[in-house]
């Protein structure tokens, strides 16, 4: 089953590549069935070898569990083979990681933290040394380089906690302002990553902020719903809860996340902000047809809706969930191609990119 899933979505990233869509992404979760992506990287350096164009997006390695050495040299390669296709995200990763592996929540931040600066001296210097709580390097060069120089753009997902919008914003890297939902809750991460920004000495951009949404191109909604939501819902219920086996206070409780990560939500989007996995499980038909994040339906609907949403957040590129719950190969395809069609002309038109997720 897995080899036949990898030859559908290497079908499908050439099927992207040939119609005119920006990119492609990739995740990284382990121990589970959500996206079947233990290796980001070795996806990417498949999708390299069968596309020509689509940036290749890896949203992200998991910094905290892994060496951070061998992931620089893996990126720097992975640029040379795409031809400096490369989008880097770096992430924290999820509960089920940490506890698969061995590492200590409470030390989450802090692996992040070293691991990224060990990556960024590996790119820029020609040779460095390290001493670190957790890592020690001595007098290393890696080669091949990157070829996009000094190293290739580096993105932050971001679901909410002040300390990793303030760390993307004190480096100036684009983050994606919760990956969906409410407007008003990621209107809140934009206004506290804006604020870091100038603090920093820097300005926000269009380019700085990646609006994750889910689309979905039928007739209308009512179709939309018929088609893709068995998936969604069998996404929301088993694949995505699937081992994220704590929720938010047991993270803080365990130094995971602050008591504080989510004070400067305005009071009105503070629910948006403190929704559980239970709330995904116990998801229905009825919560996705009362969905308005959801852009299923007609061209039309999804075009105004998807434009709309970038607008709001004042974003130029959007990070497109086309496929949850393990939709099959062809009916995948299909809506790639017929969102290629009737919806990414108006998007291009309005200069707004697109980038969509490998598999979920």
């Amino acid at each position: 089953m897995g080899a036949r899933t990898y030859e559908e979505h290497l079908q499908a990233w050439e099927l992207m590549d040939e119609l005119g869509y920006d990119g492609v992404a990739f995740n990284e979760h382990h121990t589970s069935p959500y996206g079947l992506m233990n290796s980001p990287n070795l996806l990417a350096a498949a999708a390299a070898q069968r596309t020509k164009n689509l940036k290749l997006l890896i949203y992200g390695n998991v910094l905290p569990v892994h060496e951070p050495l061998r992931l620089a040299e893996e990126l720097a390669m992975l640029d040379c083979l795409s031809n400096g296709r490369i989008i880097s995200g770096f992430v924290r990763g999820i509960p089920r990681e940490y506890v698969v592996y061995g590492v200590p929540f409470t030390e989450s931040r802090a692996r992040f933290n070293e691991a990224w600066e060990i990556i960024r001296l590996a790119w820029t210097e020609e040779q460095f040394s390290y001493e670190g709580q957790f890592w020690s390097y001595k007098n290393v060069a890696i080669w091949p380089r990157p070829m996009q120089q000094p190293h290739p753009p580096i993105w932050i997902p971001v679901t909410g906690s002040k300390e990793s919008i303030e760390w993307a914003a004190q480096r100036g890297f684009p983050i994606t302002p919760g990956l969906a939902g409410s407007i008003g809750f990621r209107q809140d991460m934009v206004r506290y990553y804006a604020k870091c920004m100038a603090e920093a000495g820097g300005e926000i951009t269009p380019e700085h902020l990646v609006v994750g949404t889910n689309a979905y191109v039928a007739y209308n909604r009512a179709q939309a719903l018929e088609e893709a939501g068995p998936y969604q819902l069998y996404f929301a219920r088993t694949l995505f809860s699937h081992g994220n086996v704590l929720e938010t206070a047991q993270q803080q409780k365990d130094g995971y996340l602050s008591t504080d990560a989510y004070d400067y939500v305005r009071p009105e989007n503070r629910q948006a902000s403190n929704r559980t996995l239970s709330a995904l499980r116990d998801m229905t038909m009825d919560d996705l047809a009362n969905d308005q994040a959801l852009a299923w339906g007609g061209a039309d609907e999804v075009t105004a809706k998807l434009i709309a949403e970038a607008d709001a957040l004042g974003s130029n590129t959007l990070l497109l969930n086309m496929n949850r719950g393990a939709m099959p190969g062809e009916q995948f395809k299909a809506q790639i191609r017929r969102f290629a069609k009737e919806v990414l002309p108006a998007l291009h038109a309005h200069e707004v990119k697109t980038v969509a997720p490998a598999t979920t």
